[in-house]
Order: structure tokens, then sequence, then C-alpha cells
């Protein structure tokens, strides 16, 4: 099984790209074969400062690998680095109906959030499409709102091969429901987007607090409460197997819980759990030309394999001659 999933360099990381995406994607080197990349095409729609780009670039291959990628076992680079994504992105957009973009309900959001349109936001799918077909991906794990994103991909792909043969694999997203969506600090999706993150690799203090921003209701400490309404829980519980998740849920229900307390035990439990992962990533970010190396190679890995899909779509389409 061919795996494949990306991620913006477009700020620090959060528990949403991590429980989402990353640690499946991690994962999945153990049994699949793993196509990973940094996706700086794609937050070319929200970062435009140069430097910017090029250092969370950077940071962003640091966090993966700290995380537990591992070159040898996957092929890992960033976007741009292949350059047939762009070829393939156009080419595509020519199978692209506009109707099928209209109906994008990322673009729509994101417009309503005060995100600037234009046409990179909104062809944007196409280009995530490009990045999907062009390694005969067969899964593609991503966080709920990414759906739609690979149904379309779906959807440029039969019209496609309707026209010139069995050329794609038609993909497959992966949703972890448990994990779909993780909420940020005011219960709705955890996003750079909406400022409402909790950072991995954020230092203890602007880390704690954060935590303590998390919106809860304003709710007695001694009263029971339900864990299912309490952004704090659901954000916890991520952490926790199914007996802590009971222990957790208990002493909610019983009362005489305050939600500082939880908090707090939220903050101890995040900072633990990624402090060894915490310390790789700043020996990693002290060597970035490593980190390039390895990313280089990782490319030179993925344009092996995009250049023969490129290859039949060149020729399908007349632009071998």
């Amino acid at each position: 099984m061919r795996v494949l999933s990306g991620i913006q360099p477009s700020g620090s990381l959060h528990l949403g790209n991590y429980f989402g995406m990353m640690s499946k994607m991690i994962a999945h080197q153990e049994e699949a074969e793993l196509f990973c990349f940094i996706a700086n095409y794609h937050a070319q729609t929200s970062v435009s400062d140069g430097k910017q780009l090029a250092k969370g670039t950077l940071e962003a291959a640091a966090n993966f690998l700290a995380l537990g990628m591992d070159p040898e076992k996957s092929t890992f680079w960033v976007q741009s680095d292949v350059p047939e994504v762009q070829e393939l992105a156009w080419i595509l957009s020519n199978f692209t109906p506009m109707g099928l973009l209209e109906r994008c309900h990322s673009y729509k959001d994101k417009i309503v959030k005060g995100i600037a349109a234009n046409h990179g936001l909104f062809a944007y799918p196409v280009l995530m499409t490009a990045d999907i077909l062009l390694f005969q991906s067969e899964t593609v794990p991503v966080g709920k709102d990414q759906k739609q994103h690979v149904e379309v991909a779906r959807d440029i792909a039969i019209k496609f091969n309707n026209e010139y043969g069995e050329i794609f694999t038609l993909p497959q997203p992966e949703i972890d429901d448990d994990v779909a969506t993780v909420p940020g600090l005011d219960g709705q999706k955890m996003s750079k987007s909406y400022g409402n993150t909790i950072d991995l690799f954020a230092e203890d203090k602007a880390l704690r607090k954060q935590i303590m921003r998390i919106v809860t209701a304003p709710i007695p400490v001694e009263d029971p409460k339900d864990p299912d309404a309490c952004n704090v829980y659901k954000i916890f519980r991520l952490f926790l197997d199914k007996e802590q998740d009971q222990a957790l849920r208990q002493r909610y229900q019983a009362g005489n819980l305050g939600f500082g307390d939880v908090k707090q035990e939220l903050f101890e439990t995040v900072r633990d759990y990624f402090a060894p992962q915490t310390e790789y990533r700043k020996e990693l970010l002290a060597n970035p030309d490593g980190i390039r190396e390895i990313l280089a190679k990782g490319a030179d890995k993925a344009r092996y394999t995009a250049s023969k899909t490129l290859r039949k779509v060149r020729k399908k389409t007349g632009l071998i001659y």
C-alpha cells in the first residue's frame, strides 16, 4: 500500500497537526510505502515572507524527523524540490470543472475567516490533487476538513482516466474518527489560521499559557461536569489510554474538580510527552545542512517516482511529440 500526505510549513507545529496526520503518517512507515512532503507551495497561500517560509520549511522537516520520520523507511522531501508537481497541476487544471472548485468548503471557510481571496487559495485543491496523483497514492491520511479535497482528487482522476485510460490510481482518504478534528482552545478545529492552537515545541511558560486559555463553561467546582462538553477533556483524552480516559471521565462526573486543576495536569502531560522529541529537534536545527542533505536525497527518490507518472501523462496528452 502506498500512503501519501504532507504538511504546510506555515507556522508552529500544533497538536492538531500531530494527532490529525503526523502520528499516523509516521506509524505507516512500518507497514506501507510512505511518501511524505513539506508542502511549501501550499504554504504560499498564507505566507508571503520568503525568509519566514524558508525557515519554516527547515523547522517542519526537523519536526517530522524529531517525531520519528525515518528517511530510510520513507520518501521524505520538500514539495518545491519536485517540479513535476507543478506541471501536472497545470495539466489537471484543464480537467477540473469550475463548479468542482466552487463547491470546496475549505476555500469558503477561509474567506469567511478573513483570509484574502486569490487564485492560489481557490486552486489549492488542484495542486493537492497533483501531489496525490503524481505518486499513484492509494491512501491519504487527512483531517476531516481535508476529506473533500481527496474526493476532488478522485473526481479529477476519474475524469482524466476516462479520457486517456487508467493512468492514475484512485486515492482513498484515511480518517481516524477519534481525532478527525482536533479541537482548539475555543472548541473549533485547532488551526493556525484561527489562532487557537497548542504548540508541540513551545517553551514551558508559553505552553502553559496556551493551555490555560482553553475555553471552559462557568460551572462551580463542586458540581458534576459533562466531559464530552469540555474542551479540556477533548484535548486531554488524545494522550490517554482507555483506562486513563475512563478515570478522568469519572472525576468529571463526580464533581469537586476544578478546570484549572485539569488544565495544569494537561500542561504537564503535553510537556512530558514531547520532552525527548523537543531535545532531538534542537539537535537537528543546530545542523541545518544535515537536514538539507536528508531532504535532497528524499527529493531524488520522489522525482524518480514522479517522472514515471508524468511521462505517461505527457505522452497521453501530446506533450511528447
